[in-house]
Formats: structure tokens, C-alpha cells, sequence
């Protein structure tokens, strides 16, 4: 058993959970489940988005009641005994100019690491607290996750996330924009917040669109506290078989009568929370426009979010320390979604990452990177060449901007970075500190992109042509050579050029020369080329 805590100060609230979990037990559709018991659970109306929203900044009053909430749910989880804890801070922390500040003082008052996550990463918590509470079989889902200051939408089927992109679209967003005070709702202004949740929206829903394409959207499921008010409000007239759901017309005409009462009329008729009564109005109008556009007329309410997420993600890592293959594959298929949006080489994209992780392994001696960094590597090889969407001159530069630009989920923001700089360096010249990219870097993720890269480099090489000619690699070490028997064509001489064009890197990151042989045949035969010199920098030829 585990004791686990989540914290999500989002931008309407801040809440803690504390939950005991067993390990996790299986089902008849196959994957595990955790079974989750209430230890406690604590909620602080805290508006950390009030301001933020139109002045950017996180007021010194809301800060200090943060702090003082936070403090409060540290005495519970100290009293409590928790084992792990996660704290995540959404879109208000994300947009704050002052959001490192939060952080700075949730430490050093409350003692509590709070992690600023982006929305896509808000998007595959909730996923999988929604693929543990809702048996989807093979239907494909489309989430949506309405929240103070953003609305991630996530298309899921068989547990597996297919799409995900977050929008500017949150409830005190809108509030903040819109609905300022505490009056009545007239037509004007509710016609300003619907236009705009089309604009922002409208993209997201045309791809998700476009996604389901084959079979269609057939579930629509909604998290966050205000879908829980609004299924108590608005429920199905008959058993709906993914448990509490939204009646999407009974909902259209609630919104309507809610814009016509003031917020203390909202509190009084309908028994609302005061920090529920204005926010439930925007709310409703982003689920109903959702609705329209997917044409459906439920949407399921399972009762979970982001902290039931965060508690997924924690027994996950409780009980399988080290063990994401599932978590790896998803970000395999994220990459390959993200690559044939910019019409990459999908064969060649996953040849060289099949190249890369092979010498990576063969390589572990030496860089003494971890089972995460393999995942990387094989993210930035997958996608390398996606630069060649802008323009193949300077690809590798233009894959940088693309990769960097974009939301992978199952990576962090930190470890995009890394991605997206190597596969800068997969050609041309090595990292620099004079390259600005690099120089932001921390350390260790300099360290690491410079190893990576290098064996991209190589990895790339061995498929010079994008013809598969060699078909696999596997790598040894030879007193100080990198031994490299290939396994393909019967000719594959310009490949072979091209590694000894592109082996300066990695001889300069682990100290190797390199040296090719045919696994089918003889001794292997040295690639390095005398003429040239040991300590010649290799010029990049693709």
C-alpha cells in the first residue's frame, strides 16, 4: 500500500487529495486499475487566475493566500504520513510573469515543490484518470477538460491517446474578459464569449474531426468542477452506461436561465458555491458548443480531473519504478503524429530512431544515460528531418523550431528542449555555447544533447539515402573503437562514407573511433580516413 497526495492549484482553486492505493489489480478489458480510499481531501478558494488573465500578473494578496492554503495542506500531508506527493500549477502559473515566484515561495514557506506544467501535460493526467474511471473499449472519446484559464481537448481510444492540443479557453479567463461583475449576463456579452470560444476553439475541432474521421466521435466526456455541478443540474432523464452525465439540451436551457439571474441569484436559486455561480456560465457555454459541433446530446461526467490524474501518474511510479513502456509507446505515437503533420520520411524517421536506440543501448557503458533519455533520442530521431516541411536548406534548424514550438504528450517542457536540440545537432556543425538554443540549456541537458546528438549523427548516416539499405546495427567496444557490425544490402559504401564524414562528434563525446563491419562477412574495415586526421570536426553531407 501507498499513501499519495496530489495538489492542483488551478486558477479558480487550489485542492489537495490524499488517497491510499493497493497495488493495482486487473480487469476484464485487460489493463490495471488502481483502487483508490479517501484519506482526506481539502479545498482552498483560492482565485490564483484573478488578474492574470488581462494584467499578467498573479495579484500579492492571491500569492500570500496561496501560500498560506499550501502551508495548511502541508500540516495535513505531514499529519497524514504521505509517501509521494505531486503539486501542479496550471494556465494561471503558466502565464503569470510572476508564476516562478509561486513556486519560489511555496518552497521556502510551505515546503512544497510546485511544478508549473504546460496544458499538454494537463491533458495526459486527465487521460488517464478518465481510462481508469471509463471502460471505452475500442470507441474513441473525444475529453475535454474545462479549467480557470484553459480547455484541453483529447481524443482517446482504446485507452490511448490519438490527439491532444490545449486552448485559451478557460472559465475565469472568460469571466475575466467577458462577464466581469456580478450581474446579469445580456445577449451582447454572451454573443462576445460564444464567438470567441469558436475562434479559439475551432481549429482544435476540425482536427479532432478530422482524426475520428473513420467512426466518428462516439463519447464525449467532460472533467472538472463545473461539469460535476452542471450533471447534478442537468442529468441524463434515463441510466446513461458511463455512470453521472450532462443532458446537453436540459443544459442549453439552464444556461439561459442562469445568464438572466445575477450571481447572489445563482447562489440562492440554484445552491451554488459564490466562486461556482460566475464561472458555471462560461462553462456551459464551451460544453454546449462542444456538443453542437460533435453532435451529441450527453456528455459523460465520471468525477474525476487532474488530481485523480496526478494520483494515476504517482502509483504508476510507486509501483512500477522505471517501467513506462506504455507511457514510451504513447510518446512514440505522439512523435509520428506530430511527423506526418509536417509530411516527414516516417520510414526513414523510424529506421535512424531503430538505429539510435540500438546504439544507445551498445553505448550505455559509456554515457551512462538513463531509460527517460532513450525515450528522448528516439523522439528526436523520429523527428529530425520534419524541417524539411519548411525547407531543406537548414532543415536541421527549421526541425528545431518545429519540435520546440510543438506540444508531445508525455514530455515535458524540459525535455522537448532536449529533444528539439538534438536534433539540431543531427547535422552541420556540433553545439556551441554561442548558439542560443544551447546556451539555455541547463548543464546536464547539455551533456546529455551533446552524447545524443552524436549518436544521431551516426545513426543518421546509416541511412544516408533513406533507402533502408542497412536494415539493422548492433555496436561493441573495442579497447577505444566502436565497433559497428551492419546487417543489410551488399552495398552500402556511401553510407559507410557518410559515417566516417559524421563520426567527429561521437568520437569527441565518448572518445571512440568507429569502425564499420558486415555482420555476414570478415574483419571489420576502418572507416576513419588518415587523410583527414584524427582531430579533424567532420563536416555534416545531409
Amino acid at each position: 500500500m501507498a499513501r499519495l497526495a496530489a495538489i492542483d492549484l488551478g486558477s479558480n482553486a487550489i485542492r489537495l487529495r490524499i488517497v491510499d492505493v493497493d497495488p493495482p489489480r486487473d480487469t476484464p478489458d485487460g489493463p490495471r486499475f488502481f483502487a483508490f480510499r479517501e484519506v482526506a481531501a481539502e479545498r482552498a478558494s483560492v482565485r490564483l487566475g484573478h488578474d492574470v488573465f488581462t494584467r499578467g500578473e498573479i495579484e500579492p494578496a492571491v500569492l500570500a493566500q496561496a501560500c498560506e492554503a499550501l502551508k495548511r495542506f502541508r500540516g495535513t500531508m505531514d499529519a497524514t504520513k504521505v509517501d509521494r506527493y505531486r503539486a501542479v500549477a496550471t494556465s494561471a502559473a503558466r502565464e503569470a510573469k510572476n508564476g516562478d515566484l509561486l513556486v519560489e515561495r511555496a518552497a521556502r514557506e510551505a515546503g512544497l515543490h510546485v511544478e508549473i506544467i504546460e496544458g499538454i501535460e494537463e491533458a495526459r493526467l486527465v487521460q488517464l484518470a478518465v481510462a481508469e474511471r471509463v471502460s471505452l473499449g475500442s470507441r474513441r472519446a473525444v475529453l475535454v477538460d474545462i479549467g480557470g484559464g484553459s480547455t484541453e481537448l483529447t481524443v482517446l481510444r482504446d485507452r490511448r491517446a490519438e490527439y491532444a492540443r490545449s486552448m485559451p479557453v478557460g472559465t475565469v479567463r472568460l469571466v475575466e474578459a467577458f462577464l466581469e461583475g456580478r450581474g446579469a449576463v445580456d445577449a451582447t456579452h454572451r454573443m462576445l464569449m460564444e464567438e470567441y470560444v469558436e475562434r479559439a476553439c475551432g481549429d482544435a475541432v476540425s482536427e479532432v474531426l478530422d482524426v475520428s474521421a473513420e467512426g466518428g466521435v462516439q463519447l464525449l466526456v467532460g472533467t472538472g468542477g463545473n461539469i460535476e455541478t452542471l450533471a447534478d443540474l442537468c442529468p441524463v432523464p434515463s441510466a446513461f452506461p458511463e455512470g453521472r452525465a450532462i443532458h446537453v439540451p436540459s443544459m442549453e436551457r439552464l444556461l439561459g436561465e442562469l445568464c438572466a439571474r445575477t450571481v447572489d441569484e445563482r447562489v440562492a436559486i440554484w445552491g451554488l458555491r459564490p466562486d461556482r455561480a460566475d464561472t458555471i456560465v462560461p462553462a456551459a457555454g464551451v460544453l454546449g458548443w462542444l456538443a453542437r459541433a460533435f453532435r451529441l446530446d450527453s456528455i459523460a461526467a465520471p468525477g474525476v480531473g487532474l488530481k485523480e490524474g496526478v494520483l494515476v501518474d504517482l502509483a504508476r511510479a510507486h509501483f512500477f519504478p522505471g517501467g513506462f513502456s506504455g507511457e514510451a509507446a504513447a510518446i512514440t505515437d505522439a512523435c509520428l503524429r506530430l511527423g506526418r503533420r509536417y509530411q516527414f520520411d516516417e520510414a526513414h524517421g523510424q529506421l535512424v530512431a531503430r538505429l539510435a536506440t540500438r546504439l544507445f543501448d551498445d553505448l550505455a557503458p559509456r554515457h551512462r544515460l538513463g531509460p527517460r533519455d532513450r525515450v528522448l533520442i528516439s523522439a528526436a530521431a523520429l523527428l529530425h528531418d520534419i524541417g524539411d516541411f519548411v525547407r531543406y536548406e537548414g532543415h536541421h534548424k527549421h526541425s528545431y523550431y518545429l519540435i520546440v514550438h510543438s506540444d508531445v504528450m508525455g514530455l515535458s517542457r524540459e525535455e522537448l528542449d532536449v529533444v528539439a536540440n538534438i536534433a539540431r545537432y543531427h547535422r552541420k556543425s556540433p553545439p556551441s555555447l554561442e548558439h542560443e538554443n544551447f546556451r539555455a540549456l541547463g548543464r546536464d541537458a547539455r551533456a546529455k544533447v551533446k552524447a545524443m546528438a552524436a549518436i544521431l549523427r551516426v545513426a543518421d548516416a546509416l541511412d544516408r539515402e533513406h533507402r533502408g539499405k542497412v536494415a539493422d546495427v548492433s555496436g561493441r567496444i573495442d579497447g577505444a573503437t566502436l565497433v559497428l557490425e551492419v546487417q543489410g544490402a551488399d552495398e552500402y559504401a556511401l553510407e559507410e562514407w557518410t559515417v566516417q564524414q559524421k563520426s567527429g562528434m561521437l568520437r569527441e563525446a565518448f572518445g571512440l573511433e568507429v569502425r564499420l563491419a558486415d555482420a555476414r562477412r570478415g574483419p571489420p574495415a576502418s572507416v576513419h580516413d588518415p587523410a583527414r586526421g584524427a582531430a579533424s570536426t567532420p563536416r555534416d553531407q545531409g
